[in-house]
């Protein structure tokens, strides 16, 4: 498999790590000062940051329309949208998942959902079970995209879902080009020593990366440059010729979430100058 990569974002790789190819990644339920859609939007404004990922909690679907008019007021792309579905449920998407496909076809809004699975979600399956529940599932979810203009990207959340290798092999076993991964440093500290291998792998496919301090050790969230293993980490990324986002997660407990992504912007600039 040639390493061709995603092209939806930068134009090479002197601007992967820059301002202008970063995305904001799990800053809505973990926000301690709880902002509202347009205080939201104000502090990535304020940041200088113009790509978003929606993620959520039950309590926050109903201001999610708000979430769309506020980022675009302030020319904020809406890059994604986090989905939660279980094979395990009766139907793969809950009351909550139905309502924010409900709200992205009202409001017109052609994003790229990011789907993620529970890390049990094929707790007592064989390995081909697995693959054909997830491809049912993903090319049910596909389909529901596909009426709404929007693509889809399977998250590396964890579990047998979580593993790059089964990820590539839904892909293909759906044969849609419309389906891409988001891989996430902190759902990945057990893989870290076949980076470099899972990256190639999953090149042709990848939407996002989403980057966090990291050790083998953990704990999962860390600042970047705060880790040991991050700066070898952008280095295989900036040589593979990935161009495409790059994310920059919030996913801490009561702190302002502002303060926390200044935390994680400033590390990014000291890896910078290591690269």
């Amino acid at each position: 498999m040639g390493l061709t990569a995603c092209t939806s974002g930068n134009s090479g790789g002197d601007s992967l790590f820059e301002k202008e190819n970063l995305l904001a990644w799990c800053i809505v339920p973990f926000d301690a000062e709880s902002r509202t859609p347009q205080e939201r939007a104000e502090m990535l404004d304020d940041l200088g940051i113009t790509h978003f990922a929606y993620d959520y909690r039950d309590e926050h679907i109903p201001y999610f329309k708000e979430e769309i008019y506020s980022l675009k007021a302030h020319d904020i792309t809406l890059d994604a949208v986090w989905l939660w579905v279980d094979p395990q449920w009766e139907e793969p998407l809950n009351s909550a998942g139905r309502e924010i496909i409900d709200i992205l076809r009202e409001t017109g809004t052609k994003t790229e959902i990011w789907l993620g699975l529970p890390d049990n979600a094929f707790e007592g399956f064989s390995d081909e079970e697995s693959l054909s529940t997830a491809v049912k599932v993903v090319g049910e979810i596909l389909q529901e995209a596909g009426e709404l203009g929007c693509t889809i990207a399977l998250y590396n959340h964890g579990g047998w879902f979580g593993e790059p290798e089964n990820l590539v092999r839904i892909i293909e076993s759906v044969g849609s080009m419309q389906i891409r991964i988001v891989y996430n440093f902190h759902h990945a500290h057990h893989q870290l020593d076949q980076f470099g291998k899972n990256l190639e792998l999953m090149l042709p496919y990848l939407s996002t990366i989403n980057i966090n301090g990291m050790r083998v050790e953990g704990p999962k969230i860390i600042t970047l440059g705060e880790g040991d293993r991050e700066l070898e980490m952008l280095r295989i990324i900036q040589a593979s010729g990935y161009s495409g986002p790059i994310g920059v997660i919030g996913h801490t407990e009561a702190e302002d979430i502002k303060v926390v992504l200044e935390r994680n912007l400033k590390g990014l600039e000291e890896l910078k100058k290591q690269l």
